[in-house]
C-alpha cells in the first residue's frame, strides 16, 4: 500500500496543473483538462463506474454499493489544481526514515526544522518533498492519491461491505472558482468530505470566510522640479491606504480564529497603482466589518484629496462552512467515530484557509438534512 501511494503521488505531482486567477476560461488552465483525462482513464482501469468528465472539467465517478442494506451515498472530493507557482519539471525526492535534521534541496536551500518546526513531527517517517526548484503540488495531489487508492482497495476487497460512493476531482480550487462549476445535484451524494488537509488525524469543519479586494489608486503626475502642492504620487497613496489598516492584523501576527488583511500585491507608478488584498476571518460579523473597512478608507481618502483618488472593489470568495455544518453535526460525528475505530485521535481546530467545502456547503444548504439510516460500521 505504501509503495502504491508513493508511486501515485509522485506520478500525479509531475503533471503541471497550476490554476490561473486571471484566466477567463473554465477550467482556468488547459493542463487541468489533460490531468482530468488521465485520472478518468485510471478510474476506469481500477474498476470505477459512471466515470464522467463534466463540461467544466470536473471528473466524477461511482463505486456501486455492495451491501443489501440501505446506506447513505457518501462522497469524497479532492482538487486537481495547484497554487500558481512554478510546477514545470517537478522532481520529487524521497527521504526514508527522516532523522529530524535539515533536508537539503537541489537549489542549495534547505527545509530546516528551525524554520519549519512541524518537521519534527515526522521523525522516522518517509517524506516526499520538492527538490527545491518547483512546487511539489501535494495540495491536493495527495488527496487525489488517497481517494484513488482507497477506491482501488475497496474494489479489490469486496468482502468490505459499503454503500454507494461518489468521488470527484475538481478544478480551480486554489483560486476559489472551482466549486461554482460543480454540479452538486448530479453528484447526488447524501454528504461528502473534502480530502484536502494536513497531518493524520485532522478532522476540520470550520474555515475562514474569505474575500479578495482590489484597490486602484489614481495619482497626479507633475515634474518633480515643480511638484510642490501639485503632485499626488499614486505609490504614496497606496502606502497611505495600507497604513490605514490595523498594523497587527496581518498573517504573520495572527493565529487561531484571528482574522487578517493580507497585502499580496503592490504595483505602481506615480500616476497609477494597484493593491491586491485577501481578507479573512472566521466570524461572519467581523468578516463583514473588515470588508466595510475598505469602503471607509476609500471615502476618507477621497474626501481628503478632493477627487476619486481611491477606488476599492471587494469580492467574496467563500464562507465559513461551520455555519452550515453546525446545523447537523452527524457527518462530523460519523467521521470522528470512524477515526476512533482505527485508533486515530481526531484533531479538530479552525482551518486558517478554505476548501471546496467552504462553497459546496452553502450550495447544498437547502437540502442539508440528517440521513437517519444505519451508519457504515453497522453494515
Amino acid at each position: 500500500m505504501k509503495q502504491k501511494l508513493m508511486e501515485r503521488l509522485i506520478r500525479y505531482a509531475k503533471v503541471e496543473t497550476r490554476s490561473d486567477e486571471n484566466s477567463t476560461t473554465i477550467p482556468s488552465t488547459p493542463s487541468q483538462l489533460v490531468f482530468g483525462k488521465q485520472l478518468a482513464q485510471e478510474l476506469k482501469e481500477i474498476g470505477m463506474q459512471e466515470v464522467t468528465i463534466e463540461p467544466s472539467g470536473n471528473v466524477v465517478a461511482t463505486l456501486p454499493a455492495n451491501s443489501e442494506k440501505p446506506l447513505p451515498v457518501v462522497g469524497f472530493i479532492a482538487h486537481m489544481d495547484t497554487a500558481d507557482y512554478n510546477a514545470v519539471g517537478v522532481n520529487p525526492q524521497i527521504i526514508e526514515n527522516y532523522d529530524g535534521k535539515a533536508i537539503a534541496l537541489g537549489n542549495q536551500e534547505t527545509l530546516d526544522p528551525v524554520a519549519f518546526p512541524n518537521l519534527k513531527n515526522y521523525v522516522g517517517h518517509t517524506l516526499i518533498t520538492t527538490d527545491g526548484t518547483t512546487l511539489l503540488g501535494s495540495d491536493d495531489k495527495a488527496g487525489i492519491t488517497e481517494i484513488m487508492t482507497a477506491m482501488e482497495y475497496l474494489i479489490q476487497h469486496p468482502e468490505i461491505k459499503h454503500g454507494k460512493v461518489r468521488v470527484a476531482f475538481t478544478i480551480d480550487e486554489e483560486i476559489g472558482y472551482g466549486a461554482q462549476s460543480f454540479d452538486v445535484k448530479a453528484f447526488n451524494a447524501d454528504f461528502a468530505y473534502t480530502v484536502d488537509g494536513g497531518p493524520l488525524g485532522e478532522l476540520e469543519y470550520e474555515t475562514f470566510n474569505g474575500a479578495a479586494a482590489t484597490v486602484t489608486l489614481k495619482g497626479i503626475s507633475v515634474h518633480p522640479g515643480t511638484a510642490k502642492g501639485a503632485m499626488i504620487n499614486a505609490i504614496s497613496l497606496g502606502r497611505e491606504f495600507a497604513d490605514a489598516l490595523p498594523a497587527d492584523e496581518v498573517p504573520e501576527q495572527t493565529e487561531g480564529t484571528q482574522g487578517f488583511y493580507f497585502l499580496n500585491q503592490f504595483n505602481g507608478t506615480i500616476e497609477d497603482a494597484v493593491l491586491g488584498y485577501i481578507i479573512r476571518d472566521h466570524d461572519t460579523q467581523r468578516f463583514e466589518a473588515r470588508k466595510a473597512m475598505f469602503a471607509k478608507i476609500e471615502q476618507r481618502m477621497n474626501a481628503k484629496y478632493g477627487y476619486a483618488a481611491v477606488k476599492t472593489e471587494v469580492r467574496d470568495q467563500y464562507y465559513n462552512m461551520k455555519n452550515i455544518i453546525e446545523k447537523d453535526m452527524s457527518i462530523v460525528e460519523l467521521a470522528r467515530t470512524a477515526m476512533h475505530r482505527l485508533g486515530i485521535e481526531p484533531i479538530t481546530e479552525p482551518v486558517r484557509g478554505g476548501t471546496d467545502g467552504s462553497q459546496l456547503s452553502y450550495i447544498t444548504d437547502t437540502e442539508f438534512v440528517y440521513w437517519g439510516g444505519e451508519l457504515p460500521w453497522q453494515v
